[in-house]
């Protein structure tokens, strides 16, 4: 009888957004430049409005109105997002943002 092997395909993150949060991996390593379809390099200045591309890996509930009623997160753990920075962390040496969901500009079909 042949063993069956199990393999983690992704890799589970010890965090959990409080609130309207949201954790993003990013697409890329962000160097603070970008570069034009023509190979021109555009840097991104200091306190310039920036946003990326990268992969939801975990959301918080939500958002409470004045009411105390939950309102339910739009993004979902998966979602590829369009996105402002927000905090950059690092966990188990790989860096990630964490954003409120009014900074996730769009998500990407």
């Amino acid at each position: 009888m042949k063993k069956k092997v199990i393999k983690k395909t992704k890799k589970e993150l010890n965090i959990r957004p409080i609130g309207d949060r949201v954790v993003i991996k990013p697409e890329s390593e962000s160097t603070g430049e970008k570069k034009s379809a023509s190979g021109i390099i555009i840097p991104v200045t200091e306190g310039g409005d920036r946003s990326d591309r990268g992969v939801v890996v975990a959301v918080g509930e939500g958002r409470i109105d004045n009411d105390g009623n939950l309102i339910p997160m739009n993004v979902k753990v998966g979602n590829k997002v369009i996105f402002q920075y927000g905090d950059k962390i690092t966990l188990d040496g790989e860096e990630y943002f964490v954003v409120n969901e009014s900074n996730v500009l769009a998500i990407i079909r």
